[in-house]
């Protein structure tokens, strides 16, 4: 039967020395004078943990997403640090005594009684030590040392020699997550710390080093090959045996002392096919591993992942396949969770990939500026259904393949794909964001002649080993890439693209002049929820230019190209309130224009995913949900375009209008679209007529809109409404500005029922009503809505379920106004 619980591994006895017996000290840097008598004595510190958590838990620090307390706190940065601890030890009957580091973060020393254990430079490896010479019987003391990030960053650059990057630290020159350096969303925090467990580890005989239990498909049937890598404690030990099992299958051999590479396959009688989200269900199974006293067990689920690059008439696809039927891609670019990575739980991993797999999104692109994620991420995506495409760690820069670097990459790309090679969730291995890109059309080739800048690692060193240890996954050289041996790689024609013109400097309506094979990167900014921005930004009087407004906005002239963004839709706003409803409002509209538009040329076009899911603290980002976990109207306007049937009108080439319906689902879809005229005041439709469409299962089809329909005589007030089972879609003949549009408390009724946890908002137009948002969190902070940019004509009602903790008062409907409930009406009404 498949297994419901996740990653389990024995091995003798193991000393934990995680949580807070130790303490952390500044040792040099530039320590505020007014804070150096705080560190008289050591003070207490937790591990895992970071610099930053450690500091806030005592005291000495505010909240770094606070105000501008960013920069108040970036001394910390250039602080070394040294966490230290005792323990008791005794040595028992066991032959190997190892001190097992799970993350270092990220220069370190350690010693342990004095003595120099050894010096680790990368945050992404984890680390095995044999200490039994330093041990004493009694009590140990443990020091690890940490450099300031930045300064060890610094001078691996002069050692290395600089090259181009983005932001202004080298955080290309130091194995560590690239945006604790601070990115275009992200803080500027430059910590420090042992960021996973920590322990001595001591056992005798044999060591399960490392499983790979890599899974394939024959005929139907499930075969799993175990690779399992041994470790002796000595080099005389009784042989021993080697037993691998998984769904009632059963496969073992005996082992002598010296072998440590061991290969096993298992074919079970029968197992259910793992399928990602919307394709099918999610079995998993329990693989057991034991040799001798040692066991290792995972969770794995059984499926093939193939990716389609072969060329064709338009250029070359990009097309993943599970269990050879292909899947077009819904998804989001994931970032780390939060900025203080030690903060995150196996709660906030489930609650964060459930507000993709709720969105109707079926992967996440796990991004190269960030870290290979903890188990639990991987765990929940495969429990959910949702692939993970996983970058290599390396973002928007040029790296150096000379050593140390080098040997550091291979270390930990190698350590990577072993970890991970148990998750089925797990679909594609990416060699670097954007660096091909920039190499070739950023202009950094003419920086970097004669140089070394990454090529190496994508071209060869990464795709070798992949191909050695997982064999079984794909792996593309970079993201974008055209697969045309990196001529173009940003080329429509060929591969992933990236869309950035549009946000940077060209309106959302131009995401119809681009026809991605794959858009891999796409994206649209707007603010975090109220409750969420004003947590945190203090100025007085609120304001879109003001200073701690702008500490949280680090996109380049972000809230200017927010308000120019606006310019062609909606009319700029002259208070905070509607600048903050306007600017959320717009940023759902471009991502959902941009992937209906995507959606509506599928085939040719395999995939979405939208930059990005999440935020690492609070901030005005490109992001769907926010640090608080709350979901912006991007979030229900990416549900509304994820839907498995999509019906959009689009624009034909003739000038008239067409219905597209992409069919994402497994059951064909044939019948007729109602297709109604409608007036912005009026119940009954101006126009009605039916056209026939049939959609295959994972197919598209398209039909004309009858040109009565099509023809309106007032554009400020007509539109159209399509629908088909639960598909629907609206087209406007003018933007918003030229719209009749009423705002909301004058276009609608409201009522107020109590329900159990919450309450339900039910709203009957009296005139249409576009893009219809209850902004719950200023009913309650902890308020959720359930549904999101409703659009209604003359005499439609919804019925919208809020979500509260318990206790919250039931709010009365005369306060269901502005800037509670929402529409696009109210953008345009107090404009006038």
């Amino acid at each position: 039967m498949p297994t419901t619980d996740g990653r389990e591994a024995r091995l003798g006895h193991r000393l934990d020395l995680t949580g807070s017996t130790w303490t952390v000290t500044p040792t040099a840097g530039p320590v505020p004078e007014s804070l150096a008598h705080r560190f008289a004595a050591p003070i207490g510190a937790t591990v895992p943990g970071e610099v930053h958590t450690d500091l806030l838990a005592a005291g000495i620090i505010d909240d770094p997403f606070d105000g501008d307390n960013e920069a108040l706190l970036a001394w910390i940065g250039y602080c070394e640090w040294q966490y230290r601890t005792t323990f008791t030890w005794t040595a028992g009957d066991a032959v190997r005594h190892d001190l097992v580091a799970d993350g270092l973060d990220t220069a370190a020393t350690i010693t342990l009684n004095g003595h120099e254990v050894a010096r680790t430079a990368n945050q992404h490896r984890s680390y095995r030590f044999d200490v039994r010479p330093f041990l004493v019987e009694g009590t140990n003391e443990l020091v690890v040392d940490l450099r300031s990030p930045i300064e060890y960053a610094r001078e691996q650059e002069v050692v290395l020699g600089a090259r181009p990057k983005v932001m202004h630290h080298p955080f290309n020159a130091i194995r560590k997550r690239a945006s604790d350096f601070g990115w275009d969303w992200g803080i500027d925090l430059s910590t420090s710390g042992i960021w996973r467990p920590i322990g001595i580890e001591s056992w005798s005989g044999v060591r399960i080093a490392s499983v790979r239990p890599l899974v394939d498909v024959v005929a139907g049937r499930g075969v799993l090959t175990a690779h399992v890598d041994l470790e002796w404690a000595s080099e005389t030990h009784p042989p021993t045996e080697v037993t691998v099992e998984v769904a009632g299958g059963r496969a073992s051999r005996p082992v002598t002392v010296g072998e440590t590479a061991v290969t096993l396959v298992v074919e079970p009688d029968h197992v259910d096919l793992w399928w990602p989200r919307g394709h099918g269900e999610q079995p998993l199974y329990r693989v057991s591993v034991r040799a001798g006293d040692a066991d290792w067990s995972a969770r794995i689920g059984f499926r093939t992942v193939t990716l389609d690059t072969t060329p064709d008439a338009d250029g070359s696809p990009f097309s993943i396949a599970v269990n050879d039927r292909p899947v077009y891609v819904r998804g989001a670019n994931w970032i780390p969770d939060d900025a203080l990575v030690t903060r995150m739980t196996p709660e906030r991993y489930r609650a964060s990939v459930t507000d993709a797999a709720d969105a109707g999104m079926n992967l996440l692109r796990v991004w190269g500026g960030g870290m290979f994620e903890s188990d639990d991420f991987y765990d929940v995506c495969d429990e959910l259904g949702i692939l993970v495409w996983q970058d290599f760690l390396f973002a928007c820069a040029a790296y150096s393949e000379e050593e140390p670097l080098r040997s550091e990459v291979e270390a930990e790309a190698r350590e990577a794909v072993t970890r991970l090679s148990a998750h089925p969730s797990l679909a594609l291995w990416n060699g670097c964001n954007e660096n091909i890109w920039a190499y070739v059309e950023w202009g950094w080739a003419k920086d970097l002649v004669g140089r070394t800048w990454g090529e190496g690692y994508y071209r060869e060193l990464l795709p070798a080993i992949v191909a050695e240890l997982d064999p079984t996954r794909p792996y593309s050289p970079g993201s974008p890439f055209s697969f045309l041996d990196y001529a173009h790689p940003n080329d429509e024609r060929n591969g992933t693209m990236h869309i950035w013109d549009v946000w940077n400097q060209r309106d959302y309506a131009d995401y119809a002049t681009h026809h991605p094979r794959f858009a891999s990167e796409f994206g649209f900014q707007g603010p975090p929820a109220w409750t969420t921005l004003v947590d945190v930004v203090h100025d007085e009087p609120l304001d879109p230019y003001g200073h701690q407004m702008l500490v949280h906005q680090k996109a380049d002239d972000g809230n200017g190209k927010l308000e120019r963004g606006l310019g062609a839709h909606l009319p700029v706003p002259t208070t905070i309130e509607g600048w903050h409803w306007a600017t959320q409002l717009n940023q759902a509209r471009a991502i959902r224009f941009a992937v209906e538009h995507f959606r509506s040329e599928f085939p040719r076009n395999t995939g979405a995913i939208v930059w990005q899911l999440n935020d690492d603290w609070p901030v005005v980002s490109w992001a769907a949900v926010d640090h608080a976990g709350i979901r912006k109207p991007l979030w229900y306007a990416l549900r509304d375009a994820y839907q498995d049937r999509l019906l959009v009108f689009r624009p034909r080439e003739d000038g008239g209008l067409e219905l597209v319906l992409h069919n994402d689902s497994d059951t064909a879809l044939a019948g007729s679209v109602v297709v109604e005229r409608r007036s912005a005041d009026a119940v009954e439709p101006l126009a009605t007529a039916t056209v026939d469409l049939a959609a295959p299962a994972r197919g598209l089809a398209r039909v004309g809109v009858p040109d009565e329909l099509a023809t309106v005589t007032d554009a400020a007030s007509e539109f159209l409404v399509a629908r088909i089972g639960d598909a629907r879609a609206h087209h406007w003949f003018a933007e918003d500005t030229d719209l009749t549009l009423a705002a909301t408390r004058e276009a609608v009724d409201v009522l107020v029922e109590p329900v159990d946890g919450g309450f339900d908002v039910v709203v009957t137009a009296r005139s249409v009503v576009k893009d219809l948002f209850l902004q719950a969190d200023r009913i309650h902070r902890g308020a959720r809505v359930g549904d999101g940019l409703v659009t209604l004509a003359p005499g439609e009602r919804a019925r919208i379920r809020v979500t509260v903790p318990a206790g919250t008062p039931v709010p009365d409907a005369s306060t269901l106004a502005f800037p509670v409930l929402c529409s696009a009406g109210d953008v345009v009404a107090r404009a006038q």
